[in-house]
């Protein structure tokens, strides 16, 4: 059997820089050999997915984009949560209709393992080259989970936007974070940290993984730009979204090369000092 990590479940579009942009939910589709043990419908997936958060993402960055549903492989979750298991993993739904093969499950394992050694690889190269790396890692959320015509849920707890931090180095990359809340703030959004969510697995695992070198910022956009019943969208309200988030795109651009031109500067200073102290005379 082949064992090999899979990649086909996702696309790398556009030129490597210092920000990588991702939209893990935004895909819908399901491989073939998994509809036989289907518990839900297409439209119960797409309202639990992030539709129209790879466009929200698409501002100029290096774009990963995920194709396959969130109910094939969770890429925001622990490996060994990764395949929903039953209504505890998937907001109270019956995802199968039966367990599923142990064979099934590995296959979507494969496609865990291909992407993050992929995003892994990303990572490597753009904190080679520019001394560090930002990825924005874009989510959407629901706000009317009671129904299709059930009041919206209450908005001092449901930012437009919600930037999550939870594992973020804050003493590190703080000055970035703010920097983003004040420009989707000034852009006409209400903006807040850590409200909804704190951010998921890929975040934990790139600042572990990286340490200091990398910073990801969840940003959780609220179902606003679309019927999350119907899944109809708001064109315009997604165009947008996609604007607010170039410009913090440009953002995070400006303070990773700042730092690289700050640190070529201090290690130039110091060749200097070095190359025009006294040798010391021997006795």
């Amino acid at each position: 059997m082949n064992r090999a990590p899979d990649t086909s479940a996702f696309q790398v579009l556009g030129t490597p820089g210092p920000v990588i942009a991702c939209a893990l939910h935004a895909g819908h589709d399901v491989r073939p050999s998994l509809v036989p043990y289907a518990g839900i419908s297409g439209t119960d997936r797409l309202r639990e997915e992030d539709p129209y958060t790879d466009v929200i993402a698409d501002t100029g960055a290096l774009l990963v984009r995920v194709t396959r549903s969130r109910f094939e492989v969770d890429l925001n979750r622990p490996r060994e949560r990764a395949v929903y298991a039953g209504p505890d993993d998937a907001w109270g739904l019956q995802v199968w209709r039966s367990e599923l093969p142990q064979a099934e499950i590995d296959r979507s394992l494969r496609i865990y393992d291909g992407f993050y050694e992929a995003l892994e690889r990303l990572l490597d190269e753009a904190v080679r080259a520019f001394g560090s790396a930002v990825v924005l890692d874009v989510h959407s959320y629901n706000h009317r989970r009671s129904g299709p015509d059930a009041p919206y849920d209450a908005v001092e707890d449901n930012p437009e936007v919600n930037l999550g931090t939870g594992s973020l180095d804050r003493t590190r990359w703080g000055r970035l974070a703010d920097a983003v809340i004040v420009e989707l703030a000034d852009s006409g959004l209400d903006v807040r940290e850590n409200v909804r969510f704190k951010g998921g697995h890929l975040a934990r695992w790139a600042h572990e993984r990286f340490a200091g070198d990398v910073c990801v910022l969840a940003l959780e956009f609220k179902k606003t730009f679309m019927d999350e019943w119907t899944g109809r969208a708001d064109h315009e309200h997604v165009e947008r979204l996609r604007s607010v988030l170039a410009r913090c795109l440009t953002v995070a651009r400006s303070q990773v090369e700042e730092e690289r031109v700050t640190i070529a500067a201090h290690v130039t200073s110091a060749s200097v000092v070095a190359t025009d102290a006294p040798e010391e005379c021997s006795s």
